[in-house]
């Protein structure tokens, strides 16, 4: 019973500190055991300042994504519908911090590639490989390349459009095993959701002409197709690295963008 117990409350720990609950004291739950108290007070104090950014939306749904957790969650009103997994942008592609409205779902989209990743990415691999575009489904328009509709898009059957100053948007992603990792930082910036699906569906459930036949129809169909919100989501990019979840529990995370240090 004792062993059990001990079991229990390693798992805890590491649910609390963002690391796979598997009951085995490793390297990463020494490591956080090991966190002296003033580290742990200063975080505190860091994330308790961060607190006035949070939203007053208790009236109405919307959608916060912690990047240090590297979650998203779903309200309607103060109950959460869901939470899912994301990936973020890597260290030097950080995913930036802001409110925006979500407006659009965007079904089997195009992938405007960014100019900085056509410079960095797309043409050297183009000149060390002329059939580049053609073997990953792409091709030029307008001076620019983009990326059809189709399995292997690198923004998956879904697109989830919040107009900001950053060009940064939620999507599907054809990269499923990313969501396994622990340390979810591998974007250029956009947010990676692991279940596209349930979230368009928690975004359409207010309107009827879209059930979940027709969803999953214009999810795997053959254009690309753009659905106007009937009311717009509010969605907050946060960064707390240190928050209570819903069963009253303190939790900590990495600080992975190293905003904690002051």
């Amino acid at each position: 019973m004792l062993d059990i117990t001990l079991e229990e409350s390693i798992k805890l720990f590491q649910e609390r500190n963002g690391i796979k609950n598997d009951g085995v004291i490793g390297k990463d739950f020494i490591n956080e055991m090991n966190t002296s108290i003033s580290e742990r007070l200063e975080t505190l104090l860091i994330n308790i300042e961060r607190c006035k950014w949070l939203p007053n939306e208790t009236n109405r749904e919307h959608i916060i994504v912690n990047i240090p957790e590297f979650t998203l969650t779903a309200f309607n009103k103060e109950d959460i519908i869901f939470k899912c997994k994301v990936v973020v942008g890597k260290s030097t592609n950080k995913t930036m911090i802001f409110k925006g409205d979500l407006k659009y779902i965007v079904f089997n989209p195009y992938w405007n590639v960014p100019e900085s990743i056509i410079q960095k990415e797309i043409l050297p691999k183009i000149q060390k490989n002329p059939n580049y575009l053609v073997q990953n489904n792409m091709e030029w328009n307008g001076g620019k390349i983009r990326q059809k509709p189709g399995e292997g898009n690198a923004l998956g059957h879904i697109k989830f459009v919040l107009p900001n100053a950053y060009n940064i948007y939620l999507h599907d992603t054809p990269s499923k095993t990313l969501f396994d990792e622990e340390k979810r930082t591998f974007s250029h910036g956009c947010i990676r959701i692991s279940e596209p699906l349930k979230l368009a569906k928690y975004l359409l459930e207010n309107d009827s002409t879209w059930h979940s036949d027709r969803i999953n129809q214009a999810m795997y169909g053959d254009v690309e197709q753009y659905v106007k919100l009937k009311k717009n989501i509010p969605v907050y990019i946060f960064y707390f690295t240190a928050f209570v979840d819903e069963k009253g529990m303190l939790n900590f995370r990495k600080d992975v963008y190293n905003r904690d240090v002051i």
